[in-house]
């Protein structure tokens, strides 16, 4: 028995010691070994106490997710946060850059050096125009036009024109293009000003969704360039802008756009000349234009007729032209556009009854008829407008010269009449409104009625005390 038993007390038979029983028992080793860890120091100035491990407040934990998921979850946050979350450290500088898409251009080397690319690689809309002008960076003259404001110095006269000697040379901006090319092939929109055939060309191949573009000081050569892209949807053409700079685009300028660019939807002529034979290549090449806008135009007279070619056309706007068309030739000729819906016309001078007349007859079958600022529109220059029988929204604002006899003498004859707006005419008086004036006022589903702004004012005023010529404060002793 003893025998068996000093055999089975051998070491062979033993069972191995567990982690418990060497915790349990032996805990000495143990207690060398933590101690010796320094975990954290009680005195922050010793440089040997530094702890190995961080603690966990320390700790960047977006550095746990991903690019692509901090890119979802920045995207989300207001647009007023965006600035001043890309100042939290370089990584979200690099992402906050990745979500910009449209920025506005105001250093050329910023461009040039290829900086723009590595912070914003991601644009679709770039703006070149105040990039491309020589402007001094300190002044406190500021020259603001409807197109570009931008600052000069004191040294200038009244000659001089402003943006055609302070722009770029065109071998620079054609650089820049070409930089702009590389490093945005998925760019959709572009505004730039003195570019060249070449530069256009560089863009057109190496953009191939490029979709909009507005192009300042642009002539007929240049326009050849534009023609290469075939993508485009909506092009603004600036050629010539009184006391800023000058250019010419001509009928060849607008056929060569009509013949390279036949998805326009909208285009708007800025200075352009021009005549009968432009606007009638428009109208057969680009079967899809919905918009036209022309403004400050120099075209030749006889230009309204090819607006008849133009079978799609639903708005047609004319802004700030000092004439419409001083010949527009006979009625049998001028035609109209079947498909237009809208006519605007804003800071216009209706001097000629010819021009009314016409314009009015080519645009007979609009529906809302928006009229701003214009000079020159009384009784009689109205009058021409009853011959759009199916108007059903009439706006005027700004037309001094019409009075309630005239406004009366259109509407009436319009049985599809909706929505009426007056604002500002001031010889359009509530006193002259008659019986029948009143009753389809009554049946109208808008009504907008301002056409004098002192009888509101004094309406504002009553009870008040005030408006009658200083009666509190000027009273006679």
């Amino acid at each position: 028995m003893s025998a068996l038993a000093e055999k089975a007390d051998s070491p062979l038979k033993k069972k191995p010691p567990s982690w418990s029983d060497i915790w349990l028992k032996n805990t000495k080793p143990l207690k060398h070994v933590v101690f010796t860890m320094p975990l954290q120091s009680l005195s922050p100035k010793d440089p040997k106490s530094q702890t190995l491990i961080p603690t966990f407040a320390n700790i960047d934990r977006t550095l746990l997710l991903s690019d692509e998921l901090l890119l979802q979850i920045l995207s989300k946050l207001p647009h007023l946060q965006r600035n001043p979350n890309s100042l939290v450290c370089k990584r979200w500088l690099n992402l906050q850059g990745r979500l910009i898409r449209s920025l506005k251009i105001l250093d050329w080397d910023f461009l040039e050096s290829g900086r723009l690319f590595t912070r914003f690689p991601n644009l679709t809309h770039v703006d070149l125009l105040n990039g491309c002008l020589l402007s001094p960076r300190v002044s406190g003259i500021l020259l603001t036009h409807r197109l570009v404001s931008m600052q000069m110095g004191s040294g200038f006269c009244s000659n001089r024109k402003f943006l055609e000697e302070d722009l770029l040379p065109v071998e620079v901006v054609d650089k820049g293009l070409q930089a702009l090319a590389n490093g945005c092939p998925n760019l959709r929109r572009l505004v730039v000003i003195n570019a060249s055939e070449l530069g256009l060309l560089t863009v057109a191949e190496e953009c191939l969704t490029l979709q909009e573009l507005e192009l300042h000081k642009c002539n007929d050569n240049v326009l050849r360039g534009i023609a290469a892209c075939e993508n485009l949807q909506i092009v603004k053409l600036v050629a010539n802008v009184d006391g800023l700079y000058s250019s010419s685009v001509t009928d060849i300028g607008l056929t060569i756009l009509a013949q390279g660019c036949k998805r326009l939807l909208r285009l708007e002529l800025n200075g352009c000349e021009g005549s009968f034979d432009g606007i009638k290549a428009i109208g057969q090449c680009c079967l899809m234009l919905e918009e036209l806008t022309i403004c400050d135009h120099k075209m030749d007279d006889g230009w309204l007729a090819g607006l008849s070619y133009c079978e799609n056309l639903k708005t047609l706007k004319l802004l700030s032209c000092k004439r419409i068309d001083r010949s527009p030739g006979r009625d049998e000729y001028l035609g109209f556009c079947p498909a237009l819906e809208r006519l605007h016309l804003q800071k216009c001078q209706l001097r000629s009854r010819k021009s009314v007349r016409a314009l009015f007859r080519v645009c007979e079958a609009v529906r809302e008829i928006v009229i701003q600022d214009c000079w020159g529109l009384d009784n009689d220059m109205f009058r021409f407008a009853s011959v759009c029988r199916r108007v059903k929204l009439l706006s005027l604002e700004g037309c001094s010269l019409l009075t309630t006899e005239g406004l009366e003498a259109v509407i009436l004859s319009w049985q599809d009449l909706e929505n009426l707006i007056v604002v500002s005419c001031k010889n359009i008086n509530e006193s002259d409104i008659s019986p029948a004036l009143a009753t389809l006022f009554s049946i109208l589903k808008e009504l907008r009625w301002r056409p004098d702004a002192k009888s509101l004012l004094a309406s504002s005023l009553v009870g008040t005390g005030m408006g009658k010529k200083g009666g509190r404060f000027f009273k006679r002793t």
